[in-house]
């Protein structure tokens, strides 16, 4: 009787009210209510007004101008310059012009030979056809020279920022003190808008190949960096306590096993190291890169979509190939055919590695036979006669879309009127509601969101991320692009999800998606910029469709991936019991797919905020505008400012849309002991 009295009152009563999920959020953000209710009436009293307190803006013109100057009046005289800086820049120049060298003296069919036969030897003949076909394009198009520049500056960047990451990870792996000491340095590497970084660079090391070369690096480094931490961290701790108990050294069980088990998180870090640096190949070009990144940035600046386009495949291609055969030898599929080929054949291992071996010696040589007779035939560089120029039917096209598609169509309106509505109905209000909002509900704001998805420690890393903007000076033109970013982001959420999904439920689909997500994934982000011009013209709306297109593919493959890896026990488990597919999407894959669908929503932040910077070239003003303009007039405290601002911005953004680690423990724990408590409660209720 006691037992039976008992168990209503724990259901109904203050306990059970505060266990629902609406009762643990409350609880939750209680002291955070209690934190606001004591320090807004004092932050009112003395700072009244809903504009960020002129008061708490620290003003960075005058020492940020001061060390312009000095670097300017210095940087041929400083022993710092000539002797440090200076060699440093001789040593890029000379590394990529002898590479550039060694590309021409193969010729074209002797750099084609190379491409196909290292793509036959890592994956086999298909991307070897893959590999030759692509490099032949390059030269069909016009475009074998700049292609060849493009590759010698993207092998030095590329082998710079692998031997630069490879260490900063290496560091960071066998010591955790060293990891988290190295984490925000790379979040600020990766988050800094390239343009953010162009103009110091460009201050110490001048226009030209140097200062293009080393910030490809620092753009491109830190995601080696984290892959290898990632990999040398992760490694089977059983191989590990294995390795230690036959005595061996520190070095011996780098060596032997830690480097060999982080094998495939090594090689998706060259992967993407790979595809950041050919990212950066256009907006390189703004500081005398050169190559293809040149010929897409002059064809940007006169409008010219078909040169663009004519430019911008080459690069397209050249992401496809190196993404293919990285990724191919990261998985080893063609070397466990071979190996899978010899082990029937009855030959042994050592038989399989000296036939692996003979492999690449034969390849070789029949690149160098190549490269002789194209020498021997004065074949080197690519015959004009096979030369197609693209441009002018590309623009054709263009024209007709623009001229039936920009305005005027009956009953659905032209791409213009989309864009202006998108921007009165979406974009305008957004940013009115933000900007009209006190700074310091913006900052609880922030404060509450983050609260909910990570630890305290996440809420105050946010809100001092948000406050530096304040502080910086750029509170308002922040809130502006902060606009910018959400719509886009709601946009390529309902996009990506929507095709993700479709993907996840159908191979046919997913492999029809597959090469044009690999073509906006690889195009370079200026490329964007000129359809986007033709059809919605220049504004906010243009720099938001150009970001939605750029962050897409990253959502939808995220999304695919996630639910095509839920567990098949529990789809099973679902159909046995007469789920339909709708119901099996919603109650098991999107549920269990959480953690993969909270990545999309992240990487979708980070990928637009990338993009909504550049879209300041073409009117979306805001942050993005102050970063180009500081980098077009070399004005270092504005662009620098402004660079910062977007840092902490996309800090901010990053803390609300990631949970942590240490938070989806203790939901795991929590959900485990009310699992217990709920089995306690019915025991006793049968009792």
């Amino acid at each position: 009787m006691t037992a039976a009295t008992t168990v209503p009152v724990e259901r109904g009563g203050p306990s059970a009210v505060l266990s629902s999920p609406l009762g643990r959020t409350l609880t939750r953000l209680l002291p955070l209510a209690v934190f606001a209710a004591v320090l807004v009436p004092l932050a009112l009293t003395r700072w009244p007004g809903t504009a960020w307190p002129a008061a708490l803006t620290v003003d960075l013109s005058a020492p940020l101008g001061g060390a312009s100057d000095w670097i300017i009046d210095n940087r041929d005289s400083h022993p710092l310059f000539l002797y440090f800086f200076g060699h440093i820049s001789n040593a890029v120049v000379l590394a990529v012009r002898g590479v550039y060298l060694l590309l021409l003296a193969a010729g074209w069919a002797g750099v084609t030979a190379a491409a196909g036969l290292i793509a036959w030897r890592v994956a086999g003949v298909r991307l070897a056809l893959t590999a030759a076909v692509s490099f032949a394009v390059c030269g069909v198009l016009g475009m074998w020279v700049p292609t060849m520049q493009t590759l010698a500056l993207m092998v030095v960047a590329v082998t710079a920022s692998v031997v630069l990451g490879g260490l900063l990870g290496l560091a960071a792996g066998l010591s955790d003190r060293l990891y988290r000491a190295l984490r925000p340095l790379l979040d600020t590497m990766q988050v800094l808008p390239a343009f953010a970084y162009l103009l110091p660079v460009v201050l110490v090391f001048g226009i030209g190949v140097p200062a293009a070369v080393l910030a490809t690096v620092v753009y491109a480094a830190p995601p080696m960096a984290r892959l290898t931490a990632l990999g040398l961290r992760e490694a089977d701790r059983g191989v590990m306590e294995a390795v230690a108990s036959l005595g061996a050294t520190a070095r011996q069980r780098l060596l032997t096993a830690r480097l060999p088990l982080a094998r495939g998180q090594l090689l998706l870090g060259l992967n993407q190291t790979i595809m950041m640096a050919l990212s950066m190949a256009v907006i390189a070009s703004v500081i005398g890169a050169g190559g293809l990144g040149d010929r897409v940035y002059q064809a940007l600046a006169s409008v010219d979509v078909g040169a663009a386009l004519a430019a911008g495949l080459p690069i397209v291609l050249l992401a496809v190939v190196l993404d293919r055969t990285t990724a191919a030898a990261g998985s080893g599929t063609a070397g466990s055919r071979r190996a899978g080929s010899g082990s029937a054949s009855g030959s042994g291992a050592g038989d399989r590695g000296g036939r692996g071996r003979l492999g690449w010696a034969v390849a070789a040589l029949a690149t160098v036979l190549v490269a002789i007779a194209g020498r021997l035939t004065d074949r080197l560089d690519w015959p004009e006669t096979w030369t197609v120029h693209i441009a002018e039917p590309v623009n054709r096209a263009v024209d007709w879309m623009t001229a039936h598609l920009y305005s005027g169509v009956p009953v659905i309106g032209g791409t213009a009127d989309w864009a202006g509505h998108f921007t009165t109905w979406v974009l305008d209000p957004l940013r009115g509601g933000l900007q009209a909002l006190p700074w310091w509900a913006v900052l609880l704001l922030v404060a509450a969101l983050a609260l909910l998805i990570g630890t305290w420690r996440t809420a105050l890393t946010a809100v001092l991320a948000m406050a530096a903007i304040g502080v910086l000076g750029v509170w308002k033109p922040s809130l502006d692009t902060l606009s910018q970013v959400l719509a886009a982001v709601a946009v390529t959420l309902v996009i990506g999800f929507a095709a993700g999904v479709t993907a996840a439920r159908s191979s046919r689909v997913e492999a029809l998606l597959r090469p044009v997500l690999d073509v906006f994934q690889t195009l370079p982000q200026f490329v964007y910029l000129i359809p986007v011009v033709a059809l919605f013209g220049v504004g906010r709306a243009p720099a938001v469709a150009a970001a939605v297109v750029y962050a897409l593919p990253a959502v939808v493959r995220i999304t695919t991936q996630g639910l095509r890896q839920v567990d098949p026990a529990a789809m099973e488990s679902a159909r046995s019991l007469g789920a339909t597919g709708g119901q099996q999407l919603r109650q098991v894959q999107l549920p269990l797919a959480g953690p993969a669908l909270r990545l999309a929503l992240n990487q979708g932040v980070v990928l637009v905020l990338a993009v909504v910077i550049i879209g300041g070239l073409v009117g979306g003003g805001a942050l993005g505008y102050d970063v180009v303009f500081g980098l077009a007039q070399g004005d270092l405290a504005t662009g620098l400012v402004a660079g910062a601002a977007i840092v902490c911005l996309g800090l901010m953004l990053d803390r609300v849309t990631q949970p942590t680690e240490r938070r989806a423990r203790g939901g795991a724990q929590r959900r485990t002991q009310r699992r217990t408590q709920r089995r306690t409660g019915r025991t006793r209720k049968a009792a």
